[in-house]
């Protein structure tokens, strides 16, 4: 079997959100990268997940010249609407702070930066078999795996990103013990849903039955959450009780349409510590996980692909690696506050609803804290802010 070996700056393995925005922002510096994905095109660009950006996101892609990226299916942000027994929360959204807010399938956002990273001349490698991220200590590390023809390939580099995933192999080839893993379980699931049928009603709906969701994936399709046991699985949800299910929750008719996929989500807040090791850093799922409720996983990632850009940008430019030896606790922090709210709303409007879980003390708690937000001006524009951005 033939063997080849290969030079560049950066071995990104992972062409989803922050493997493909960090590829594009060195490759729009100078800076020689190689990405490195596991699956074919068609599959990566068809995954469905987050689809929320929020304005930091926008404003991001703006400065770095990548607006484009955000152009095609995306539905503007218009500002959910929130359901406590059938009885709408009568939330203020401020538009001047959310109008940036973009409703954004994920595959759309990745479509768009895989085309203009190949249109930039950048090396985008699918279907990369049995990557094995190696002498991560090292001056030079390097990233072995076979091409689709069979032949094993070995890239040297300087850096190493791991893009890819909570169960990727680029945390997976880091040593045991070198990595403090935090975690909270929580002790309900989500099933998410794939409907082709528009978000109408569009938002959460709080019920003793469990929390509900409605939202946008394009003009035409739909992600549905309904709440249940975590050892549920997706053959307990036949379409017919979906839909029963949905319309219970909103107390509203809901519209049906062909439902596409179904599957267990579970609810959990996963930090690692560090965020690198040696020549290997790790960026979005790879290193944390937040629950949906909070629709920041997405914005995690691209705040992690900047800091990383402009660490490895700087050191290229200036000679100081000072960012890249800062950049485990520069994301730590931001990584760290997002769990914060992320844990907080998700109990809030869980235990507002079901109380089989937390119990009946919690659930009028829950619900004292929800009338204090729409009571006080206050309270209710910064509640109104941090959800408009809940996908």
């Amino acid at each position: 079997m033939s063997e080849t070996s290969e030079n560049t700056a950066v071995v990104i393995v992972g062409a989803g959100v922050a493997g493909l925005v960090l590829g594009n922002f060195l490759l729009r510096k100078g800076i020689e990268c190689i990405i490195l994905e596991k699956h074919d095109r068609e599959y990566v660009e068809q995954r469905q997940r987050a689809g929320s950006i929020d304005s930091r996101g926008v404003r991001m892609f703006r400065e770095w010249g990548l607006e484009e990226v955000l152009e095609g299916d995306p539905v503007p942000e218009v500002g959910n609407g929130y359901w406590i027994d059938g009885e709408e929360l009568p939330l203020a959204y401020d538009k001047d702070i959310t109008r940036d807010t973009l409703f954004c399938p994920q595959q759309v956002l990745v479509r768009n930066l895989t085309d203009v990273f190949l249109r930039g001349g950048g090396d985008l490698r699918f279907e990369a078999a049995d990557v094995s991220p190696e002498a991560l200590e090292g001056e030079r590390p390097r990233v072995r795996y076979r091409d689709t023809a069979g032949s094993t390939r070995v890239v040297t580099c300087d850096f190493i990103a791991g893009c890819d995933g909570y169960r990727g192999i680029s945390r997976e080839s880091v040593p045991a013990g070198a990595l403090t893993r935090h975690s909270h379980e929580y002790g309900y699931s989500w099933l998410s849903v794939l409907a082709e049928v528009p978000a109408n009603p569009l938002g959460i709906a709080i019920h003793s039955r469990g929390l509900a969701g409605m939202l946008p994936r394009g003009a035409h399709a739909s992600r549905l959450y309904l709440q249940c046991p975590a050892d549920d699985t997706p053959s307990q949800w036949p379409d017919e009780r979906i839909w029963k299910e949905m319309a219970a929750r909103f107390a509203a008719p809901v519209p049906a349409g062909r439902i596409v996929d179904k599957r267990i989500v579970p609810l959990r807040c996963v930090v690692y510590s560090p965020m690198r090791y040696g020549r290997l850093y790790l960026l979005g799922d790879a290193a944390h996980i937040v629950p949906p409720m909070s629709a920041k996983g997405l914005n995690l990632a691209l705040h992690d692909a900047e800091v990383l850009a402009r660490a490895i940008i700087h050191r290229n430019r200036k000679g100081d690696a000072s960012l890249l030896d800062s950049y485990s606790d520069t994301c730590l922090r931001h990584i760290w506050n997002y769990q914060a709210f992320a844990a907080w709303i998700t109990e809030l409007m869980h235990n507002a609803g079901d109380a089989s879980y937390e119990g009946e003390f919690r659930k009028q708690i829950a619900r004292a804290e929800l009338a204090r937000q729409v009571a006080s001006p206050a309270a209710n524009k910064l509640f109104s802010e941090l959800l408009a951005g809940v996908n």
